[in-house]
């Protein structure tokens, strides 16, 4: 049963490795793109200015994003200023943004949790006695007793709510990233890290488990990927207009 613990964990760890960085570098990258016009320290006149968003993103992994313009309309005549209307620049509303973001470059809080919510009631349906539950405890060596007594504690409860939220999460940060949030995209999505994170995972622990234990997660994480899929991407844009990135 350890080795089940730890396959969950370095399922969870391969979407926090692989996708968490690329959805927070994506939103520091939003926050400081975009044209800007302050008012030049040195003349006082207006000015447009690019902050260098790339770098911002690459650097904010790490800590404090380091904050450098990328352009600025005085420049090249004065590209070795002191940068002193980067504070300005910051709290300037970019040009690009002036109107209200698309809903469909926003991350679908709302959805991803009724994703994640459905993915893991899926699971305690799928792997309860009246369904799967013996013939995945003797896959992994269990009686139906210590199987019953397992689906008692929290510990996996947590690590399933965990691999659920992290997988709704990483599939509703995709379609913002990539500007079209339909169903039939999310379930390209889900399908898609759904195929990498089995591909990774039976790559490391397939001889660890046996043929009926594999055959049961399979169609269970599949549909539970198509389920989350369809829901980020499809659930109706009235359900959540008022959420919040």
């Amino acid at each position: 049963m350890l080795i089940l613990i730890w396959a969950l964990l370095f399922l969870t760890a391969v979407f926090l490795i692989l996708f968490m960085p690329a959805l927070w570098g994506k939103h520091i990258y939003n926050t400081y793109r975009g044209t800007r016009t302050v008012n030049c320290p040195e003349t006082h006149a207006p000015v447009k200015v690019r902050i260098n968003a790339w770098r911002a993103a690459i650097t904010g992994l790490a800590g404090k994003p380091k904050v450098s313009l990328a352009t600025c309309t005085r420049w090249p005549e004065k590209a070795g200023c002191d940068q002193a209307c980067i504070p300005d620049a910051e709290r300037a509303i970019p040009e690009s943004d002036a109107a209200v973001r698309p809903l469909e470059n926003r991350i679908a809080n709302l959805p991803a949790l009724i994703g994640a919510g459905a993915a893991w009631l899926l699971g305690i349906v799928w792997h309860s006695e009246y369904v799967f539950r013996s013939v995945w405890a003797s896959a992994v060596g269990l009686t139906d007793q210590q199987a019953h007594d397992l689906a008692r504690t929290w510990m996996p409860h947590l690590l399933t709510v965990a691999v659920c939220l992290l997988f709704a999460y990483c599939v509703a940060g995709l379609l913002a990233w990539i500007g079209a949030r339909t169903a039939w995209r999310g379930v390209q999505v889900s399908v898609s890290l759904w195929l990498i994170a089995v591909v990774a995972w039976v790559a490391l622990l397939r001889s660890e488990f046996a043929s009926n234990f594999l055959w049961i997660e399979s169609s269970y994480t599949i549909l539970a990927a198509l389920l989350v899929g369809i829901i980020v991407g499809g659930l109706p844009r009235g359900v959540f207009v008022k959420d919040t990135e």
